[in-house]
């Protein structure tokens, strides 16, 4: 696999690092070369400098054979025109493209170009340390139309079916964990006391989930 990282900020040298680390072949390219001293000695990758979305650049970088980049700059107008690039003119199976305004998720929605924000991802995880709630998020999906969410299967539910915790097009159970391991169910599969229970919701359908969970 390779992967062109765009960026060489705390972010992306990090993210380069761990890919190189996992056997990944990983190309950097930042504009500015002093950028490359955040990676370490043992890095195996290429260092490119010049802008990530420079045509000559990305060419230099591999980007004609790479399976993913990811646009990590400072500045979400070059990381929405590198992740364009790459998506448009390159044809790159994997894109994703860091995004400070949060805002701005749904023109790059629009590229099918999955975003990562601080700013969205922050909050979320500030929300879920200091209001408890027993439906915990696990992962927004796409422009936040869609959430994996987890939650401590309610003692009331015990022995019942997951079709009875399922609305078609609405809510789906995709995966319970229990007794230290994970299954993925059948609509007939009966739900055991301790178990944890994955689903796929639409984030309109919250309430809806724990009417059928019986929360208040």
């Amino acid at each position: 696999m390779k992967v062109i990282v765009i960026g060489c900020g705390r972010l992306g040298s990090a993210l380069a690092e761990a890919l190189s680390r996992r056997g990944v072949e990983v190309a950097v390219v930042d504009r500015d070369e002093a950028a490359f001293e955040r990676l370490s000695p043992s890095f195996n990758g290429i260092r490119v400098a010049g802008m990530g979305f420079d045509h000559e650049v990305l060419l230099h970088a591999g980007i004609e054979g790479a399976d993913a980049v990811a646009a990590l700059t400072a500045s979400d107008e070059v990381n929405a025109v590198s992740a364009r690039a790459a998506r448009l003119v390159f044809k790159v199976p994997r894109v994703v493209a860091r995004l400070y305004e949060p805002g701005k998720a749904e023109a790059y929605r629009r590229l099918g170009i999955p975003t990562i924000s601080h700013v969205t991802w922050g909050v979320g995880r500030i929300v879920e340390l200091l209001c408890y709630s027993p439906v915990e998020q696990v992962q927004s999906l796409g422009g936040g139309e869609v959430e994996l969410v987890r939650v401590d299967l309610p003692p009331l539910l015990a022995g019942r079916s997951v079709q009875e915790l399922t609305l078609i097009g609405e809510i789906q159970v995709v995966a319970v964990a229990r007794q230290g391991r994970t299954l993925i169910p059948t609509p007939g599969t009966l739900f055991q006391q301790g178990d944890q229970v994955y689903l796929a919701l639409l984030t309109s359908s919250a309430e809806r989930l724990k009417h059928l969970l019986g929360l208040p």
